[in-house]
């Protein structure tokens, strides 16, 4: 569809040029449309900023209203942590967008609401009554989840999500998961995010019988968060 065509050309335009530099015009010649019809579809480019950004921010509010509805604070902590970072891998070029323009941050509401998401962020992976250096912990473990996105978004997701968790969990003083040599994860190395009808049957199972979600997850060589999915908590 051409409105989806003028989307993609416009967030590819914003992270190779900056917003500011980047005229109608050049988005509509991109597209091989009129600037008439280009304004058609979109009425000015801080439109089409608005439909780039909300798509990422109401996810990411969302994975974190998802992840605050735990009545456990290590399930919330890393609920929190891996929506955070899936979110941002799944909207990676978006965010290289903003950061080729940094003023982008500072414009309300995109800046109003990054500003409440990434403090929520840094609540919830603090802990409730975190003291100073807790919180101090939390605020750079957050601030580690996002930046390997946009440095290294050329690399494969299944690759980079693990390393990224793995950083957070050093942060917060916590052995990586272990990943054993030569054992299937996927394509490309990276943990599966699904599991067979029969994976997940023997996860309920497991859970069942009294084994924590990282220790299923673990043994299923998926995310956490995979398992949270299958398992409903």
């Amino acid at each position: 569809m051409t409105a989806e065509r003028i989307l993609e050309a416009a967030r590819a335009l914003f992270a190779a040029r900056g917003y500011r530099a980047t005229s109608m015009q050049a988005i509509a010649d991109d597209v091989g449309i009129t600037k008439a019809a280009l304004y058609y579809h979109f009425d000015s480019k801080e439109e089409l900023l608005r439909h780039l950004t909300v798509p990422l921010l109401d996810e990411l509010e969302a994975v974190l209203a998802e992840a605050e509805s735990s009545d456990d604070s290590e399930e919330v902590r890393w609920r929190a942590i891996e929506g955070y970072v899936d979110v941002h891998l799944r909207h990676r070029h978006t965010l290289a967008m903003l950061v080729k323009d940094m003023t982008l941050l500072v414009q309300a509401p995109i800046a109003d609401r990054f500003r409440t998401a990434i403090a929520l962020a840094n609540d919830l992976v603090a802990g409730p009554g975190s003291g100073l250096e807790q919180r101090v912990r939390a605020c750079q473990v957050v601030a580690g989840l996002a930046d390997p996105v946009v440095l290294f978004r050329d690399a494969p997701t299944e690759r980079l999500r693990p390393l990224i968790l793995d950083g957070a969990r050093a942060l917060l003083g916590e052995e990586p998961v272990p990943r054993a040599p030569g054992r299937a994860r996927g394509r490309k190395g990276g943990r599966r995010g699904l599991l067979s009808d029969e994976q997940a049957a023997q996860a309920r199972a497991l859970h069942t019988e009294g084994l924590s979600a990282e220790e299923i997850a673990t043994r299923f060589e998926v995310s956490r968060a995979t398992i949270y999915r299958y398992l409903k908590i």
